[in-house]
C-alpha cells in the first residue's frame, strides 16, 4: 500500500526538480582598462554593440560608444571613483533604457528610473531604449490644433501647435524657464503630459520648478527628469533622449504631451566634455563634428501622428542660453534651423520690466496662425506689424519735439498694446480673456484710458466677461467661430465693463 504512495511522491519530486532545473546562460565579462573623469576603457566583449548597457561593481552602469580594436570607450552613468584599472565589467544584453508608463505620473527621477523625490520605488512594467527612431514623414499630421500656453505674447503673436517644436532662447535670467512653467501651468486639467526635463540645473532650482508645479495642482500630470550639474556628464547627456522616450510612450497612447528640455546648451557642453574624453577630433568651439545631429535626432521626435497611428503628439520646447543676446552663435543657430520657430526673450524688456520679456521682432513661430483658433486668430491679425510700426516711431519720436496727430495716435495706441501684454508670472489667461482684451484694444476702448489705469480696466473686462457672458466665453475656449451679433455683444459688454469703472472713479471723492 505505500508503494502507490512513494511512487507517486517520487514522481511529484522528479516533475519539480525538472521545473526547477538552472537554465546556462553565457555571459560576457571584461576589465576595466583606464577609468576617469567619467569614462571607462574597457577590453574584452566581444558580443558587445553600440548603445549596449555594461554592468560595473557597485552597482555602476555605462553605455558603450567608442568601438575600437582593442577597447571600448564607455560614458559612465554615475561617479566612477570606486572603480579602478582591472575591475569586471559585464555585458548586460540590454541598450540603454529607460522605465516608462502612467507610473512615473507625479514622480521626480532621472533618466535610469532612480526616483530622487524620496516617495519609494517607481514600479514599472516596460522600459523602452532612449534612442529610437524618429517617426517617418508619411506618419506625420499637419500641426493644426493649438497648445495654449495662457500667455497672451505667445498665443496671439507666437502661436505654437501640438506637435511643433518652438524653441525659447535668450540671456541667463530673462525668464526662459518662467515661460515654460507657465506653459506647463496652463495644461491644468487639460489631458496633457508634461515632462519637464532638467540638464545640468542646479538642485534649488529644480526644487523651485518642482514646488510650483505641485502649488499649483499641475504636478500630477507631471514627470521631471533630472540630471543635476553635479550629476555625471554622461548621466546629462542622456538625460533629454530618456524624458523623449517616456513622452513617446503616451505618444503611442494618442496622448498629447508637452516636454521642456532646460537646458539645451549644458547638453552641448555635456556632449563636448565627453568626445573631448573620448578623444574625438574637436571642431568648430572644440564641439565635435556630429553636434548638430545630437540635437536633430532628439528634436526630430516630436511630432503629431496621423490618427491611423494613434493621433499623439509631443510639442517641445527647447531652452538654451545666449551670451550677451548672439543668437547668431554656434548653438543657437543650430537649434534655431532644427526647430519650427523661436521665442526671443531679451535682456533690455527684462531690464525694464517689460515681463515676459519676448521680443516679438525676433520671435517667430513657422506654424503660425493655422494653430490659432478662430476668435484669437480674428483680434490678433495684424498685431504684430502694428506693434513693430509702433517701436519704430517711438524711436524716432525720442528726436522729435512735435508729432502730428496721427503720429501721436499710434504712438499711444502701441504703448497700450505693450502694457496689455505684460502679464504677471503664474496667471494664465483663458482664450476667452485673451480675445476681449485684444478686441477692446483693436477698437479703440482701452484709448482713453490712462497708462498707470489699464491694470485694473483689464481685471475689470476680463471679470465682467466671466460674469455677464459665461456662454460666450465658453464657445470661444471652445475654438467656435462667433458671428457678427456675437461679436457686437461682446463689445457692448466691454463698453459697458469700462463705462461703469469710469464712473466708479468719478464719484470716488
Amino acid at each position: 500500500m505505500l508503494m502507490p504512495v512513494l511512487d507517486a511522491t517520487l514522481s511529484a519530486l522528479a516533475q519539480a526538480l525538472q521545473r526547477s532545473a538552472p537554465a546556462l546562460r553565457v555571459q560576457e565579462s571584461g576589465r576595466v582598462l583606464q577609468v576617469g573623469h567619467g569614462i571607462a576603457q574597457v577590453s574584452g566583449l566581444p558580443g558587445l554593440s553600440s548603445e549596449s548597457l555594461l554592468a560595473f561593481p557597485h552597482g555602476l552602469l555605462g553605455i558603450a560608444t567608442n568601438l575600437e580594436p582593442d577597447s571600448v570607450g564607455v560614458v559612465l552613468l554615475g561617479a566612477g571613483e570606486g572603480l579602478s584599472a582591472g575591475d569586471e565589467v559585464r555585458l548586460t544584453g540590454r541598450l540603454a533604457d529607460t522605465p516608462v508608463g502612467p507610473a512615473l505620473l507625479g514622480r521626480v527621477l532621472d533618466a535610469t528610473g532612480h526616483p530622487l523625490d524620496e516617495r519609494g520605488p517607481i514600479h514599472c512594467t516596460e522600459r523602452w531604449p532612449i534612442e529610437r527612431a524618429a517617426p517617418a514623414i508619411i506618419e506625420r499630421a499637419p500641426v493644426t490644433v493649438p497648445l495654449q500656453t495662457g500667455i497672451m505674447v505667445v498665443d496671439a503673436l507666437i502661436p505654437i501647435g501640438r506637435g511643433q517644436r518652438e524653441l525659447i532662447l535668450g540671456d541667463r535670467q530673462t525668464g526662459k524657464t518662467a515661460l515654460a512653467v507657465d506653459a506647463i501651468i496652463n495644461q491644468r486639467g487639460r489631458d496633457v503630459v508634461c515632462i519637464y526635463c532638467a540638464i545640468g540645473q542646479r538642485g534649488t532650482a529644480v526644487a523651485r520648478v518642482v514646488d510650483e508645479l505641485r502649488q499649483h495642482g499641475v504636478m500630477a500630470q507631471c514627470i521631471v527628469v533630472v540630471a543635476a550639474g553635479q550629476d555625471a556628464p554622461g548621466l546629462q547627456f542622456i538625460t533629454p533622449y530618456a524624458a523623449t522616450s517616456m513622452a513617446e510612450y503616451f505618444m503611442a497612447q494618442g496622448r498629447d504631451v508637452l516636454i521642456v528640455y532646460d537646458d539645451l546648451t549644458r547638453h552641448a557642453r555635456a556632449y563636448r566634455e565627453l568626445s573631448l574624453l573620448l578623444q574625438r577630433p574637436p571642431g568648430r568651439e572644440a564641439y565635435p563634428g556630429d553636434i548638430f545631429y545630437i540635437h536633430s535626432r532628439l528634436l526630430e521626435r516630436a511630432t503629431h501622428l496621423r490618427a491611423q497611428h494613434g493621433g499623439g503628439s509631443i510639442t517641445a520646447l527647447p531652452i538654451i542660453e545666449t551670451q550677451a543676446q548672439d543668437i547668431s552663435a554656434y548653438i543657437p543657430t543650430n537649434l534655431i534651423s532644427i526647430t519650427d520657430g523661436q521665442i526671443y526673450l531679451s535682456p533690455e524688456l527684462f531690464r525694464k520690466g517689460l515681463l515676459p520679456a519676448v521680443d516679438i521682432g525676433k520671435s517667430v513661430s513657422r506654424v503660425g496662425g493655422k494653430t490659432q483658433l478662430p476668435a484669437l486668430r480674428e483680434v490678433a491679425g495684424d498685431l504684430r506689424l502694428s506693434h513693430a510700426q509702433f517701436e519704430e516711431l517711438e524711436a524716432f519720436a525720442r528726436f522729435a519735439t512735435r508729432m502730428d496727430p496721427d503720429t501721436r495716435a499710434v504712438i499711444e495706441r502701441g504703448r497700450r498694446v505693450r502694457e496689455i501684454l505684460r502679464q504677471p508670472e503664474h496667471q494664465p489667461l483663458r482664450v476667452a480673456e485673451q480675445v476681449a482684451l485684444l478686441l477692446a484694444l483693436n477698437h479703440g476702448l482701452f484709448d482713453a484710458v490712462e497708462l498707470a489705469q489699464l491694470g485694473a480696466a483689464q481685471s475689470q473686462l476680463r471679470h465682467v466677461l466671466l460674469a455677464a457672458q459665461p456662454d460666450l466665453a465658453l464657445r470661444i475656449d471652445n475654438g467656435e467661430t462667433l458671428e457678427a451679433a456675437q461679436w457686437q455683444d461682446l463689445e457692448q459688454t466691454l463698453q459697458s465693463a469700462l463705462a461703469a469703472l469710469e464712473e466708479g472713479k468719478s464719484a470716488q471723492p
